[in-house]
């Protein structure tokens, strides 16, 4: 008796060892997100994640996570870091415009590329408000780079349609 209570103990805890495994997740859905203030990669259906703490930073398994470089490679002074910029409207028939608020405009350009990074216009901002004509581009998505001298300030993603 005490044989087969030793033996149905042990054929218990093996089947129930078995059942303790890790949680494997099969998100049902996930995209990209973007907005005015950014841009978020999302997953859902995702209910477990864990953090690890290392020393170059953490690793975060069972996530998404964004990974940006960033560098700053020179600063004037501090109000470059709080430019003002906008571009509108977005998505576009035939012209965006260029508003620049608290910085100075006058050594200010600005360089149009297509996907393929091909620059398609290079001039001068002209004052606060710049009008940028576009009605001669295919429909498609365009990039607005702003450049004091040969610092990039800000690059815009334009959709004309």
């Amino acid at each position: 008796m005490k044989y087969l209570t030793k033996l149905l103990v042990v054929f218990c805890l093996s089947g129930f060892a078995e059942t303790i495994q890790a949680q494997s997740s099969f998100p049902a859905t996930g995209g990209v997100a973007s907005g005015s203030g950014g841009t978020l990669s999302y997953t859902i259906g995702q209910i477990v994640y864990t953090a690890i703490p290392g020393s170059g930073g953490r690793l975060v398994q069972g996530a998404q996570v964004n990974y940006e470089i960033s560098s700053v490679t020179s600063v004037k002074d501090e109000s470059e870091l709080f430019i003002e910029m906008s571009v509108y409207p977005v998505p576009s028939n035939g012209f965006v415009t260029l508003k620049v608020g608290n910085y100075d405009t006058e050594n200010l350009s600005y360089r149009l590329f297509d996907m393929n990074g091909i620059i398609l216009q290079n001039n001068k901002v002209e004052g606060n408000e710049t009008r940028i004509h576009m009605g001669n581009l295919l429909p498609g998505t365009y990039f607005l780079k702003i450049v004091d001298r040969v610092l990039e300030l800000k690059t815009f993603r334009i959709i004309k349609k």
